[in-house]
């Protein structure tokens, strides 16, 4: 496979030399993974951290409470998730969701840059929630032949982004997250600008977008409850079957797809404590049977919990 490469200073930037290496900027030497969860250093007292990554080694399952994006810029790089493989070619933008496990594979050459990004601070914006949807099922993957319309416009902001990190001038961690913030602004804009959604969708989408964002943060907040569609529907102010209808169209899921997905991903943020039995997990997320647990758990993450917490033996990078 030919290794074609990206230049790092694209676009406006290409006239300035910029150094990607910092101190302690080792991926390896400055992360740790305990029980499947990777804990890194953000650059000194940020929220983010980027990396210009060479590394050849692969990464075995894991998850981080940080928004991931990955940049290849030589050669491929492959991100595995939900044991199906996602080959990322150069210039693809790979975003990674907090809380999702997932491994990561290179080629014997290549270049990447990695940004991690503590969303705290964004997740309490209330145009978050939809960008958390929109994002459900990860890896999510921006390329010119997936999304054309904003393809261009979303590299220039990660590259100036990067930029701006190693320049590390006044203020680059808030021109970082506010370059960020208008690349996922981007990428909600463009959902709802989808062309498979009619006129009449569009509308309901934008009339109903304050009831959507409680209703999602609702389910968030309370997904370990015995929540139903109805009496989701009800509290809302919407009858069983237009709610039903509705949520399909402005999250992409059925209500109880949704439901178990947010379930499921708790569950796998519980799974590496020993202390806890399977069957307390899956009470402790909101199902009230173990066989029906099991079912969907295997659906999603396409083995069993024990299996899946067997393969999270605590290790060091």
């Amino acid at each position: 496979m030919e290794n074609k490469r990206i230049p790092f200073n694209t676009g406006k930037f290409n006239e300035e030399e910029v150094n990607y290496y910092e101190p302690n900027s080792d991926y390896r030497g400055s992360t740790m993974i305990h029980q499947n969860h990777e804990i890194f250093n953000y650059k000194g007292a940020t929220s983010l951290r980027i990396w210009y990554n060479t590394q050849t080694e692969p990464y075995a399952p894991h998850w981080h409470s940080s928004l991931e994006i990955i940049l290849p810029v030589s050669n491929i790089y492959t991100v595995e998730y939900d044991g199906e493989k996602h080959i990322l070619e150069v210039g693809d933008i790979c975003f990674i969701p907090p809380g999702e496990v997932h491994g990561l594979t290179a080629p014997d050459t290549g270049e990447r840059f990695i940004y991690l990004i503590d969303l705290e601070v964004m997740s309490k914006l209330s145009d978050y929630i939809n960008i958390k949807a929109i994002m459900n099922r990860s890896p999510f993957i921006i390329n010119a032949s997936t999304s054309p319309e904003i393809y261009d416009e979303v590299l220039q902001l990660m590259l100036e982004a990067k930029h701006i990190y190693f320049k590390d001038e006044n203020f680059s961690e808030l021109r970082v997250f506010s370059l960020i913030g208008e690349v996922l602004a981007i990428i909600g804009n463009s959902y709802f600008k989808n062309p498979d959604l009619s006129v009449s969708q569009y509308d309901k989408h934008n009339k109903h977008h304050d009831q959507f964002n409680k209703l999602l943060a609702y389910v968030d907040e309370h997904y370990m409850e015995p929540l139903t569609l109805e009496t989701v529907a009800s509290l809302f102010g919407f009858s069983k079957f237009y709610f039903s209808r509705l949520f399909k169209e402005y999250v992409g899921s059925t209500f109880c797809d949704y439901l178990n997905l947010r379930r499921i991903k708790a569950t796998e943020e519980l799974l590496p404590d020993m202390n806890l039995s399977i069957t307390e997990i899956a009470m402790q997320v909101g199902f009230t049977s173990i066989s029906t647990f099991n079912r969907i758990f295997r659906i999603y993450k396409k083995c069993s919990p024990t299996e899946y917490r067997s393969k999270m033996s605590p290790y060091r990078l």
